[in-house]
């Protein structure tokens, strides 16, 4: 069996292109039965977080899966083959596997050494083992590539300082009103990205925090224990004439604020300065809304300018976790060969067959 990657992330598309590719967890089953019928992969798991789309695909013959994956993803977005082929990245093994791990640990994220990444692999391997997608092989890979995350985490530094998106976006928000304490705040998602951001609003001294999520019940749970308000998503359109600061991080395959709501609150507000920051993927703001006067509206890709500082402090960690993922590498692909090894008839045995 070979280990074939294809996908795309935040430095090879835009966020105009991999919201087009993104995967809900509801579609996972159907996009796994596909990738068996169409594609005639053996094991498979997908990845699809703000930042990248990555399917990972075991296949007892190499030739011609890289392209039947990109025609897949291409038929999934709507996308000319042609105008996705640049975009896309392959790996076969080891790069691949490396690949893996890097991004596990949070090498290949736009935050340098972020912490959010490795719960996003986590529940992507467990939404495709839950789907029957993963055999003998992607069950140790995943698993062996976790451990080298956390292993990475323990061992360095790559996780000092700004490590997650959510703190980012926190960061920014600084940057157009500078001091978050007595601002308003509006949180829509209650997510893992999404309570990161609640924890570092209210590490901010942000007092007047309000929460909007698809589950109530997690909203309130979430609001208890940093003592934020709870609020049902339909008073949306209200709470945008308080709040000074919008963040959104859902799952909503379409927008939750159009530009008109926008543009409607702005006349109420007397055009007082509304900053948005979307970290959602799809995007869960329109983003001509950023057009508007007095709008400042940001989505996750235009979080680049302000990691840059912390990935420099946190660059020297970086050849020491890599020493650490090639040593895991390493591990599992002997561990493999092995197994390969095992599972092949010997010489003899092929002789002796009738």
């Amino acid at each position: 069996m070979h280990i074939i990657l294809v996908g795309v992330n935040h430095r090879s598309a835009p966020i105009e292109l991999r919201e087009r590719l993104a995967f809900r967890r509801e579609q996972l089953p159907e996009a796994f039965d596909r990738l068996r019928e169409e594609v005639g992969l053996s094991e498979a798991a997908i990845l699809s977080t703000c930042n990248r789309v990555e399917i990972y695909a075991g296949v007892p013959e190499a030739d011609g899966t890289v392209a039947r994956l990109r025609r897949f993803l291409s038929e999934r977005g709507g996308i000319e083959p042609a105008g996705l082929a640049e975009r896309v990245y392959h790996y076969t093994e080891p790069q691949s596997v490396r690949h893996l791990f890097s991004v596990v640990s949070g090498l290949d994220s736009m935050v340098l050494g972020e912490g959010e990444i490795v719960h996003q692999v986590k529940h992507a391997y467990e939404w495709a083992k839950h789907c029957g997608a993963t055999g003998k092989v992607f069950n140790v890979l995943f698993q062996r590539a976790l451990n080298a995350a956390k292993a990475v985490r323990a061992q360095t530094g790559i996780g000092c300082g700004r490590t997650s998106i959510g703190t980012v976006a926190v960061a920014l928000s600084e940057k157009i009103f500078g001091r978050l304490a007595g601002r308003t705040v509006l949180l829509i998602g209650i997510g893992k990205i999404g309570e990161l951001t609640l924890k570092r609003l209210a590490d901010r001294g942000v007092r007047d925090i309000r929460l909007m999520n698809r589950s109530p019940e997690r909203a309130a749970e979430a609001a208890a224990r940093y003592r934020a308000t709870p609020l049902p998503l339909e008073r949306l359109q209200e709470e945008l004439l308080e709040a000074d600061i919008v963040i959104t991080s859902t799952g909503a395959p379409g927008h939750l604020l159009c530009r008109a709501d926008i543009e409607q609150a702005m006349r109420k507000r007397h055009q007082r300065p509304l900053c948005l920051v979307d970290l959602g993927v799809p995007r869960n703001i329109e983003p001509s809304a950023g057009r508007l006067d007095n709008v400042y509206r940001f989505d996750v890709d235009d979080l680049q300018g302000v990691v840059e500082h912390g990935h420099r402090a946190r660059q020297e960690a970086v050849d020491q976790s890599r020493l650490i993922i090639d040593h895991r590498v390493e591990r599992f692909l002997s561990w493999w060969r092995e197994d390969l090894e095992r599972c092949e008839p010997s010489p003899s045995a092929l002789a002796a067959a009738p």
